[in-house]
Formats: C-alpha cells, structure tokens, sequence
C-alpha cells in the first residue's frame, strides 16, 4: 500500500475514494472499504491526521494511532492513501473547495461513504453535492449500532469481548516497551511495560487474557495497586517467551477480562493470583467476531 501526504505525489489515477477517520477501522468502516474495492478503480482513502476533533481542541481518546490505522487498511485491500494534516486551514475549506482541490486532482471518479457523509466546514457537504459536481456516488448501508464512539464506550467499561463483535478483532492496545520497575522479573513473571500515545484510549483498569506478537499474553491496566501504585500502567507478561523487547513497538490484543486489579494481603498470595491469571491465559480463547 502506498502512503503520501502529500497530495501531487499520490498522482492522478481512476480512483474509487473513501473519507474519513477509520478510527479503530472497525466492521462499519470494513463496509464501505468492501463498497470501494468493489468499484472496479484503484481504492483509496483520504483520511486526516490528527484527527479533527484533536486539531479543533475537543477531547477524543482514538481507538488506534495513525501507523496501526495504515496497517489494517493495507490488511483489508487498501491500494492507495492520503494523509491530510488537519489543520484550521484544512477545516475552513468549504465541501465543494475541499472536492476541486483533493478529490478531483487524484483522479477521483467514484465515491464511496455511509448514507449520512458529511464533509467540509461546518459538514456542511454530503453525497448530494458530490453527485451535483460529476462524481459517481456510492452509498452504503449503515451498519446498525457500529461506531467508533460504542466501541470505545464498552473498552472503558472493559467488555473487550463485545467490542471485538463491533471491530471484526480483537481490541488492541500499542505502545513502545520502555523500562519499568522490573518488579515482574523478582516475581516470576517478567513484563513488558508500554509508553502510550497519549491520545489512545486505555480500556478498563483490570487483568485481562490476550496476545503479544502471537503469543499469548496476560496482560495488566491500572496503577498496581498492591504497591500503592498510582500512575496507570499497560504491562504483559508475554507466556513462553525469552528475549529483548526494549524498544520494540508491541501491538497486545486484548481476548478476554480476567478480573478487577486489587491489592492482596501478602506478596506470596499476589504471586499465587498471578500464576491463575496466566493459567487462564494459557487456556484462554479468542473473542468470536
């Protein structure tokens, strides 16, 4: 898949166009890329970073960074993207601005959106525009209670396992492995501990049954409480593996919540509910999608 951000070196083609956040890329989403790979042109997506509502001073926690964002739309059949810098300039072009200075100087002949699109200041644009300026507009069906903001309101609430039926996947959290108080290492059980972008939603505090790299990985959120803890940390403990991974981008699907993070009477019982959670892990089975 090629990526640019800017818009003369995509170049011009025959061009089937999707707009939008994908933000979490999810089964709506993975409706309308169908919808633009069906089209018969090269399918591309014009997409924005940051996302608006970040560049507009709105509080918005995003369900995936811009580099997983890219990967899964390469996954789903993605020919072609273009990242638009969301800045004041961009948000005050007008929809038919907006489709004479993007859309139509990538050779955009098709476009593909959701029933209810809306592009330009104010979303003020919407399929009807576009069709009254030449382009052959193809609406999809909306997919019935599917959208970035439910996935994210069950993450909060920790029920992965009915958000992964909203994505097609399991829920994800990504970061870098940095250092960490290598307190898991003393235990028995050595974790992997994540820097977060600091706009990526964090689901609920808890332990939870995943995955790291294609292993299983039980996975910790919250502040560690048996040690007082009180800043949020996102740890695996990644089963069956020996090695480095300091400095690696690391991806943890999260399959199943184990239980509530508490605080335990003695270090030897926090050890004994540590070796149950990987137990579980080890037998732990993906969310159905």
């Amino acid at each position: 898949m090629r990526v640019e951000r800017d818009l003369e070196a995509l170049g011009s083609r025959a061009r089937a166009v999707a707009i939008g956040t994908f933000d979490g890329v999810h089964l709506g989403h993975l409706r309308v890329i169908e919808a633009v790979r069906a089209a018969g042109l090269a399918p591309t997506i014009v997409t924005f970073d940051p996302h608006p509502r970040i560049a507009l001073g709105y509080a918005v926690r995003l369900l995936t960074t811009l580099e997983r964002r890219l990967e899964l739309l390469a996954e789903a059949g993605i020919e072609d993207v273009l990242v638009l810098e969301f800045d004041l300039e961009l948000a005050q072009l007008g929809p038919e601005q907006f489709a004479e200075s993007v859309l139509r100087p990538l050779g955009t002949e098709a476009v593909v959106a959701g029933a209810d699109f809306r592009f330009g200041r104010g979303r003020t644009g919407d399929l009807a525009l576009l069709r009254r300026l030449g382009f052959d507009v193809r609406p999809v069906p909306l997919a019935e209670r599917i959208s970035s903001s439910r996935i994210r309101d069950l993450l909060r609430a920790g029920e992965v396992e009915r958000a992964a039926k909203l994505l097609g996947r399991a829920p994800e959290v990504e970061g870098i492995v940095v250092a960490g108080d290598a307190r898991g290492g003393t235990l028995g059980f050595p974790t992997a501990n994540l820097r977060l972008d600091p706009f990526l939603l964090v689901p609920a505090h808890g332990i939870y049954a995943g995955a790291a790299d294609g292993r299983r990985a039980a996975i910790s959120i919250g502040t560690n409480p048996h040690y007082g803890g009180e800043e949020r940390r996102v740890e695996a403990h990644v089963l069956d593996f020996e090695g480095d991974l300091y400095g690696r981008r690391l991806v943890l699907e999260l399959w199943r919540r184990l239980r509530d993070e508490r605080a335990f009477e003695t270090e030897e019982a926090l050890v004994e509910q540590i070796a149950r959670d990987v137990e579980e892990t080890r037998s732990a089975e993906p969310p159905i999608y």
